[in-house]
C-alpha cells in the first residue's frame, strides 16, 4: 500500500502571520493568499495531473498544532486515507481525531514517535 505521496503543506507558528505573509511576498516573491501561499506542481514528469503544496504561517498562540508542543506541523499527501488510518491503528499509531471531509480533500491528524502532530491529507485533485 502506497502511503505518503508528497508534502501537502508546511505550517509554522509566528508572532504576526499577516506580517510574515507580507514579508515572504515582498522579499521572496511568494504568491500569497489569505492562507499563506500555494505552490502548484505536477505529479510525474509527463503528467497533466496538477497538485499543490500549501505554505501557511499561524499565530504563535494557535491551538491547531496541539497536542504537539512544536512550532511547526507538516502535512503529508496520502492515497486512500481510510485504509491508511485502519493500518496505522493496527500498528499502534495515535490517531488524534476523526477523518474530516471538505471539498478539497479528507484530513486526519496523528502523532509521530516523538509526539509531533502530523496532518494527513487525501486531496481531491
Amino acid at each position: 500500500m502506497k502511503k505518503v505521496t508528497g508534502i501537502g503543506g508546511i505550517f509554522f507558528k509566528c508572532k504576526d502571520p499577516k506580517k510574515m505573509t507580507e514579508w515572504y511576498q515582498k522579499h521572496l516573491g511568494l504568491n500569497t493568499n489569505p492562507y499563506g501561499a500555494t505552490f502548484e506542481w505536477y505529479e510525474g514528469a509527463d503528467s497533466t495531473k496538477k497538485a499543490q503544496t500549501q505554505w501557511s504561517p499561524f499565530a504563535e498562540n494557535t491551538k491547531y498544532f496541539e497536542p504537539s508542543s512544536k512550532d511547526f506541523m507538516i502535512n503529508y499527501r496520502v492515497e486512500n486515507l481510510e485504509a491508511l488510518v485502519e493500518e496505522l491503528k493496527k500498528e499502534g499509531v495515535t490517531i488524534v481525531d476523526k477523518i474530516e471531509t471538505y471539498d478539497y480533500g479528507k484530513f486526519v491528524h496523528i502523532l509521530d514517535a516523538e509526539g509531533n502532530k502530523v496532518e494527513l491529507w487525501e486531496p481531491i485533485d
